[in-house]
């Protein structure tokens, strides 16, 4: 052969090096996706705490079945609610009001879902314990506004206003997975927030204990569902840290962004994710979330700014 065409054929050869054991969407055997976000915990009583006591089960049980970054980032301008939310369900950081008055800026992935999919509504839930976190439905873009929109139902009777315990969110959660197997969905606890809010250290200690609970009956529950069984990915992840003690109130306030609010964690488990890995790594972040799902569901995302966790799989 001539100099030239051992030159194509190298080039050949290099480009099916390059792609041979990428995996494309199509072969991911995940076809649902939840996100469970435990609100307001700090890294100090959770996976910085080396005894583990307020969460053995995510510690104990979940962990080893999945992979853990324990230096998961909150990057928003403001490390509040709202913008946590927003940047996991938009896939862009947002300065955005904490009191639900503010739509964000850009379409969610349920919405981008839907469009893109053909997805009916109820395949895509929002619930949340917070009635401000309604917004994440929604968007204040252009031709995406009001449209494309999933199952809301958050705070008060689902009616978008106010707060409610966690044990009637649970209700509503236990419902929607048995009764719709959602392709996507988002669920807020904001019990462990609301009591260090309150300057409830032990209420704060027993409402991470709570979901610390809670996230393991969801798993069983998937695990347990004839639809759902090895074909689910469960995120679980906290939407903001809090402040750090000695720094201004200590635990009972969130919002700047200092390492004690940016630092959370991220537990992925799922069919198609490692299993029993740990790492520390502060190169991922609120709005890889999105863009990662969008990489398993087989969606795109143009407008977010998140990249694809590879090293989840």
């Amino acid at each position: 052969p001539t100099m030239k065409n051992l030159i194509f054929l190298f080039f050949v050869l290099a480009l099916v090096s390059s792609s041979f054991g990428q995996k494309t969407p199509q072969e991911f055997k995940t076809e649902h996706v939840i996100i469970l976000v435990i609100d307001g915990v700090r890294h100090t009583e959770t996976f910085g705490d080396s005894t583990f006591q307020n969460i053995p089960n995510l510690k104990n049980i979940l962990a080893p079945q999945g992979i853990l970054n324990t230096n998961f980032r909150a990057n928003p301008p403001r490390t509040t609610t709202n913008a946590g939310h927003t940047s996991m369900t938009t896939g862009r950081n947002q300065r955005i009001r904490n009191d639900g008055s503010q739509l964000p800026r850009f379409p969610s992935m349920f919405q981008y879902l839907m469009k893109q999919q053909n997805i009916h509504k109820d395949k895509l839930w929002v619930i949340s314990s917070k009635g401000k976190l309604s917004i994440l439905g929604n968007t204040k873009r252009r031709k995406w506004r009001d449209v494309y929109q999933p199952h809301v139902f958050c705070g008060l009777n689902g009616n978008g206003r106010d707060h409610v315990g966690d044990a009637r969110t649970w209700e509503k959660v236990t419902q929607v997975v048995d009764t719709y197997a959602p392709k996507l969905m988002l669920i807020n606890l904001l019990a462990p927030d609301a009591r260090a809010h309150a300057n409830n250290w032990n209420g704060y200690i027993e409402a991470i204990k709570q979901s610390d609970r809670y996230a393991l009956e969801l798993w069983e529950r998937i695990q347990n569902h004839p639809v759902m069984k090895d074909k689910t990915t469960l995120f679980i992840t906290t939407d903001h840290g809090r402040n750090a003690d000695g720094f201004k109130d200590g635990f009972i306030s969130h919002g700047p962004g200092t390492e004690s609010n940016r630092r959370i964690f991220l537990l992925t488990l799922g069919p198609d994710t490692k299993t029993n890995v740990e790492m520390e790594n502060k190169n991922h972040e609120l709005i890889d979330l999105p863009s990662t799902i969008a990489h398993i569901l087989n969606f795109q995302m143009p407008t977010s700014r998140g990249k694809v966790m590879h090293e989840l799989f």
